[in-house]
């Protein structure tokens, strides 16, 4: 039987290994998936290549070896050398390993679900992290009006946009810059995570502003909380993300993409939230 995996530290709490037995429970793949968490004396590349060896076919990235799997892979799709991070390997028939980065996909898909328009939209993505930048490409390719990045250190920002000296469209504030409302709203900071809000004005928010929180709670995040107050039309965290980058993950193995409705309602009835 395939074998697939998750690797992390710490990994117990993730819900990968649950996501993806009901992906293939649903499209009828006989597979396993399972978690490991490399001991401190061994590296990630010491770890990934004796999964391989032992017949893995693929495996999942999480923290902190986004990093590592990047330079473990001896190829790279487009977007996992644009987010210069990889959370998905792949074995090749070759023998040799595919990286990429399902993020950006798994967040546009997650958009998309929940009905937010991107095509032509006005985006700001707060933050300037490894996390906005695996965003960047997927974003971009649905073609908004304007995709702007801010961030404390507005030179972070910067670095972020001038990946793309193609995309006249894409553009770096501080913090300080921010007037005007948007059409969509995206924190990629951790912020939520110590129930902080990152400090950005309410006047990036209106009545048509749709807000995405790359964290989930139990609860609605801090952030989510205080879009709302501001008069956002919609507020979303990142659970799905988290389902559709998982699926995305599980195309790029199997050819074949799981539905993500079924999984998030098992997971909402897991965190209490239905």
């Amino acid at each position: 039987m395939d074998q697939y995996a998750v690797f992390g530290r710490p990994i117990k709490q993730s819900k990968s290994p649950f996501i993806h037995r009901l992906f293939a429970e649903q499209t009828h793949q006989q597979l396993t998936y399972g978690a490991i968490e490399p001991s401190e004396s061994e590296t990630f590349s010491q770890a990934a290549a004796n999964f391989f060896e032992q017949g893995g076919k693929g495996c999942n990235v999480t923290m902190p070896f986004k990093h590592d799997a990047h330079e473990f892979a001896t190829q790279l799709s487009e977007r996992a050398k644009i987010a210069g991070a990889v959370n998905t390997l792949k074995l090749l028939d070759d023998g040799g390993i595919l990286g990429d980065n399902t993020d950006g996909a798994g967040l546009v898909a997650d958009l998309k679900l929940n009905h937010v328009e991107l095509n032509d939209a006005r985006i700001l993505i707060i933050g300037a992290g490894g996390a906005a930048r695996g965003t960047l490409l997927p974003l971009l390719q649905e073609q908004p009006s304007q995709l702007d990045i801010v961030n404390r250190t507005a030179s972070k920002a910067q670095d972020l946009a001038d990946l793309f000296p193609d995309h006249s469209n894409i553009a770096a504030l501080g913090f300080g810059q921010l007037a005007e409302s948007y059409d969509v709203v995206i924190n990629s900071t951790s912020a939520s995570m110590t129930e902080q809000l990152p400090p950005v004005p309410g006047s990036i928010i209106s009545q048509q502003t749709a807000v995405y929180d790359m964290v989930y709670r139990q609860q609605p995040t801090v952030f989510m909380a205080w879009a709302k107050q501001q008069g956002a039309r919609k507020a979303i965290d990142g659970l799905g993300m988290l389902v559709a980058q998982a699926a995305e993950s599980f195309a790029v193995w199997r050819g074949i993409r799981p539905g993500m409705r079924q999984v998030l309602r098992e997971l909402n009835k897991n965190l209490g939230r239905i």
